[in-house]
Order: structure tokens, then sequence, then C-alpha cells
């Protein structure tokens, strides 16, 4: 299976990953290939991705669409420590999600804990990067970051 393909398949899985986890409507964009560094707004959750393909899954929200997913999941509004957690626990719903819907089409992947990154930040190490932005009804933007390091056979 091509790399191409593999590629497809994570960023269709990341989409319906984020489709069954967040339960605000939002429209997803068309995805842009980037390249290092990628600079953070204010917060974000990395996660590792390893098995059939090596790379990393970077959600990026901002603090006020985190508060609103808090509050559309749990019924409050979320915010200061607890958005920093609970950016982190959004992160490892949304790519654990990711790997099972992949397993259905053959592709394997492992994800590392959660790490989240908070302030405006930068993002080296990787070659290019696929980015998704995801509009919320309100014009808010939340962004997903798919870094695809290599592929392993």
């Amino acid at each position: 299976m091509g790399t191409a393909n593999n590629v497809q398949k994570v960023l269709n899985a990341t989409i319906s990953s984020l489709t069954t986890v967040v339960p605000i409507k939002f429209q997803v964009l068309s995805p842009a290939l980037i390249k290092q560094p990628y600079e953070q707004r204010e917060i974000s959750v990395l996660i590792g991705l390893i098995g059939n393909m090596k790379g990393r899954l970077i959600v990026e929200p901002t603090n006020d669409i985190i508060g609103k997913i808090g509050q559309a999941m749990f019924g409050m509004h979320i915010e200061g420590e607890m958005a920093e957690s609970f950016t982190g626990e959004l992160g490892n719903m949304i790519a654990g999600n990711l790997c099972t819907i992949l397993e259905k089409e053959g592709l394997t992947l492992d994800i590392s804990p959660p790490t989240v990154l908070t302030g405006n930040t930068k993002f080296y190490g990787f070659k290019q990067a696929f980015k998704i932005p995801v509009q919320f009804e309100d014009g808010e933007l939340l962004y997903l970051l798919l870094t695809i390091d290599e592929e392993t056979p």
C-alpha cells in the first residue's frame, strides 16, 4: 500500500474521528500542505503515531473552542488548568478513535500519551504536514495538523 493512499486514509479517519468525538457542528475546510516551522496560537495537544506509518497528530483549538466543547460535552464551561487537561484528553479521544477507524481499514497505528503545549509555540522536526482547518458555526477555527514522518513496512 502506497504512502499517498495511507495518508489519505489517515486524513479521512482523522476527520471522521473529530466528527464522532466533538458534539458541536463544524465544517471541514480544504487541507493545505505546510512546511516547518508551524506556529501555534494558544494551546495544542501533540500525539505521536507509530505503526504502519510514523508521524504526529496535533490538535490546535483555541481556549474558547475548548470551553465550548466542554460545555457541549459536560454542561460546564472549562477554563484554566482544566482546559489544559481537557485539551489533552480531547486529543487522546480523537487519536484513539482514529486508530480504531484505521484498524477496520487494515492500517495499524498506536499512539503516544498526549503532550499539551500552551502559548505561542513553534513546531520543528517534520518535512511536511497537512493542516486541516475546521470551522465552527461561530467562525472560530480549530486546526488539525498531521505530520507524516515515514511509512513502515
